[in-house]
C-alpha cells in the first residue's frame, strides 16, 4: 500500500508545525488583524479606509516543479501558482490586485527565468492582478543541477462586510462542489511515486485511460475559480468556501467550520476522474489516505444557505459540471466521508 509519508510528505508533521507556530503569530497581532492563523488567507484593516480589508496568501507549486523539470515546460507553473493563490484569497471574497514572486536556482538559466516569469504573467492576467514584483536569486550547493524552486505571494482587498470566514455557517446548509481539472498542486510526491517509480511510467507514455500522457495529465492547469464563484454569490448566500489543496477535503473543508458544525460529505455524488481512480488502484492507495492527499476531483466547495442552493447551483451549470456533495450538521467541529 503506497502512502503520503513513504513518498516524503507527513501531513501529520505539517498540522504539527502550524500548531507549534500558532501562538508565536498571534502574538504579533494588533487590532488591525481579521481572523487568525490556519485561514485560507491572512487579513488586515486599511489605515485610513474604514471597512476595506487587504487579504494576502502565499504558497509554491509543490513537487509539480520535479514534473516541469523533467518534461523541459517551465511556462505553465507560474501560471499555476498566481491561480492557486488567487483561489486562497478568493475564498475570502477578495479581490486579487498584486503579486510578487521568488524564484532560486543553483545557477541561474535566464531563458527558464523568463519561461517561468512568462507564466507569472499568464496567469497574473487570468486572475486580474499586477506581478509587481519579484526576487530571483542564484544558491550554487543548495540546488541540484537543473533545479529550482518557485514560490509566491498575492494580496486583494476585499470589503469587510462582505468578507467571508464560515462563521455564519449553519447546520443544514448545503456543499455545493465545482470539479477540478487534475491534481492542481498538490499530491505530487505519491503521484510522481506510483506513476514514475513503481508503474515506471515515462511522462511521454501513453496513460492506460484517456488520451494524455503522463506528463501532459501531471502538467493539466491548476484554474481560477473568480468567474465560478462571481456567478455563486450573485445567486445566492455563500457562507464559506473552501480551495482544496493539500490535505484534501477533509483537511480543507474542516478550516472554515464554526465551532459545533460537522461536514458530511457523500461519497459518491461526483464522478471520481480516471486519473484518481488509477492512482488509487496502482499505487494500492487506501480510501481515507486518498481523499487527504488528493482532491479526488473537486477543486473548491462552496458551503450554502439551504434553500438559495438550488439557484446557485443553476447558476454554476450554466458555466459547467456542478454537484451537491453534501450537507452541513449540528456536531463535534469535523468532516465525515460517508457513503
Amino acid at each position: 500500500m503506497s502512502r503520503y509519508r513513504d513518498a516524503g510528505v507527513n501531513i501529520r508533521k505539517g498540522e504539527e508545525a502550524v500548531d507549534r507556530i500558532r501562538e508565536l503569530c498571534r502574538s504579533t497581532f494588533g487590532p488591525e488583524v481579521v481572523g487568525g492563523v490556519g485561514a485560507f488567507a491572512g487579513a488586515y484593516r486599511v489605515p485610513g479606509a474604514p471597512g476595506q480589508l487587504l487579504v494576502s496568501s502565499m504558497d509554491g507549486v509543490g513537487t509539480k516543479l520535479k514534473v516541469a523539470i523533467l518534461a523541459g515546460t517551465h511556462d505553465t507553473v507560474g501560471a499555476d501558482l498566481v491561480r492557486h493563490c488567487a483561489n486562497d484569497i478568493l475564498v475570502h471574497g477578495a479581490r486579487p490586485l498584486f503579486f510578487l514572486d521568488y524564484i532560486a536556482m543553483g545557477t541561474l538559466d535566464p531563458a527558464r527565468v523568463e519561461a517561468l516569469v512568462r507564466g507569472l504573467a499568464a496567469g497574473s492576467r487570468e486572475v486580474g492582478c499586477a506581478l509587481i514584483g519579484g526576487e530571483t536569486a542564484e544558491m550554487p550547493g543548495l540546488y541540484a543541477a537543473g533545479d529550482y524552486d518557485l514560490a509566491g505571494a498575492i494580496v486583494g482587498i476585499a470589503s469587510e462586510s462582505e468578507w467571508i470566514d464560515g462563521s455564519r455557517i449553519e447546520a443544514g446548509d448545503a456543499l455545493i462542489g465545482i470539479p477540478s481539472v487534475g491534481l492542481h498542486t498538490n499530491g505530487y510526491s505519491l503521484a510522481r511515486k506510483i506513476l514514475l517509480e513503481q508503474m515506471g511510467l515515462q511522462l511521454g507514455d501513453a496513460l492506460p485511460f484517456g488520451d494524455r500522457t503522463v506528463g501532459e495529465e501531471l502538467l493539466q492547469p491548476h484554474p481560477y475559480y473568480g468567474r465560478e464563484v462571481a456567478a455563486a454569490r450573485g445567486a445566492g448566500e455563500i457562507r464559506g468556501m473552501a480551495h482544496i489543496t493539500g490535505g484534501g477535503i477533509p483537511g480543507n473543508l474542516v478550516r472554515v467550520l464554526p465551532e459545533g458544525i460537522a461536514a458530511v460529505v457523500k461519497l459518491g455524488s461526483w464522478p471520481i476522474p480516471a486519473l484518481f481512480r488509477h492512482l488509487r488502484d496502482a499505487g494500492h492507495v487506501g480510501d481515507a489516505e486518498a481523499y487527504e492527499v488528493w482532491n479526488m476531483g473537486i477543486g473548491m466547495i462552496l458551503a450554502a444557505r439551504a434553500q438559495d442552493a438550488g439557484a446557485i447551483e443553476r447558476a454554476l451549470r450554466a458555466l459547467g459540471p456542478v454537484y451537491r456533495i453534501g450537507s452541513l450538521v449540528s456536531g463535534a467541529r469535523e468532516v465525515r466521508l460517508e457513503s
